[in-house]
């Protein structure tokens, strides 16, 4: 029996390189995507979130939601079984 193959598109997402470029804060961000600072650290440390949430963020950023994947890679996937 083989073992399920992860596999990983990119390991995190845009959004810290992105608020900084704008010279904000996580707090700024937060604040202006009217979600927690948590929600922030989380996302930026490469948490996943709601579809919504993601939204806020990318409006905050002044992206459009279209702009979604760019930011936020697809998740890591198991297949099973492995593909040759």
């Amino acid at each position: 029996m083989q073992p399920a193959v992860q596999i990983e598109t990119d390991p995190g997402n845009r959004v810290r390189e992105l608020r900084e470029n704008k010279l904000m804060t996580q707090a700024q961000l937060a604040r202006k995507a009217k979600v927690a600072l948590r929600t922030i650290h989380s996302v930026e440390k490469g948490m996943n979130c709601r579809m919504d949430t993601k939204r806020k963020i990318l409006l905050a950023l002044g992206l459009r939601f279209e702009d979604k994947d760019l930011v936020f890679p697809p998740q890591k996937r198991m297949i099973w079984p492995p593909q040759a």
